[in-house]
């Protein structure tokens, strides 16, 4: 059955069966609709898996949504998939959640291995692995919001001094430097590859093989799969290599209020918050030393 039809199918049920009132059922459809824009290729009943409403909720916890807004669209989701089950629509095992937790205050980091492990994941044997490879670097180097890298225009970096202007958050402007390795990167990206992916004419610094900036979906991807090619089993997001720059950052040496002007945050406290990791990283190497004496 296609997608559309087990959706009228499930309105009908929530109305008919459950005596739902219009706003809740539009509300269900809306996180369906939510769900199935995040897997576009899915058509059919036959194309969900078990395993995708884990991969939608770990997407919809990166980009921001609170713990409530998540747990409901993971609900209204879930439920879908027990009607197709009853209905004998749907053949598979029913989704096994992972506990769902509200987001820790300590956020999640990689080793400095991993990252360069995950950095060298993209192989750069087409145009897009090559643009990857360059968004890559350049989130790890200058740690950018997912939402300022694809929506970074290619007027605002400058190559010659190596800077990126930003407009964050309340179109606060904010300059970065990017550093050589991610600049060689991004100066390779648009020699070999940007015209390929008809990039010519957008004022985006990174689009997809339209020409059109890239979705906060598609990088999400894209990061999980690199990810899983290099071994990194921990669920990890495009913000991860901005927690990553902080923390790294600070274990280098690096002031606080330097590395609070180059995240754009309005308030230090909110900076702070990466001296607790950096410390319990540093705690948790030694630990492991000394057990290994």
């Amino acid at each position: 059955m296609e997608i559309s039809d087990a959706i009228s199918n499930f309105a009908q049920h929530l109305i008919a069966e459950k005596g739902l009132s219009k706003l809740t059922v539009d509300s269900y459809l809306k996180d369906l609709e939510l769900f199935f824009d995040f897997y576009k290729d899915k058509k059919m009943v036959e194309d969900l898996l078990p395993t995708d409403l884990n991969e939608f909720v770990q997407y919809q916890k990166s980009i921001g949504r609170s713990s409530s807004t998540v747990m409901r669209r993971m609900s209204s989701i879930k439920n879908f998939y027990i009607f197709l089950k009853r209905e004998g629509l749907y053949k598979d095992e029913l989704p096994e959640l992972d506990p769902f937790k509200k987001e820790s205050t300590l956020p999640n980091c990689l080793s400095v291995e991993e990252v360069e492990a995950l950095l060298d994941a993209p192989k750069m044997e087409n145009p897009s692995s090559i643009r990857d490879k360059a968004m890559l670097e350049l989130m790890y180097a200058s740690g950018l919001r997912v939402s300022e890298l694809l929506s970074l225009e290619k007027k605002n970096v400058n190559l010659n001094k190596g800077i990126v202007t930003i407009f964050g958050k309340g179109a606060k402007e904010r300059k970065v430097p990017i550093g050589d390795f991610a600049l060689e990167y991004i100066v390779k990206y648009l020699n070999e590859a940007r015209s390929l992916l008809n990039g010519d004419k957008s004022k985006y610094l990174f689009v997809n093989k339209k020409g059109q900036p890239l979705s906060r979906v598609y990088f999400f991807k894209q990061i999980r799969k690199y990810a899983k090619e290099v071994g990194i089993e921990e669920t990890i997001s495009p913000h991860t290599l901005r927690h990553c720059f902080a923390t790294h950052m600070l274990e280098g040496g690096a002031e606080l209020r330097a590395v609070q002007e180059m995240l754009g945050h309005t308030n230090i406290a909110t900076t702070q918050i990466y001296t607790h990791v950096s410390s319990r990283r540093i705690i948790s190497a030694y630990d492991l030393f000394m057990n290994k004496k």
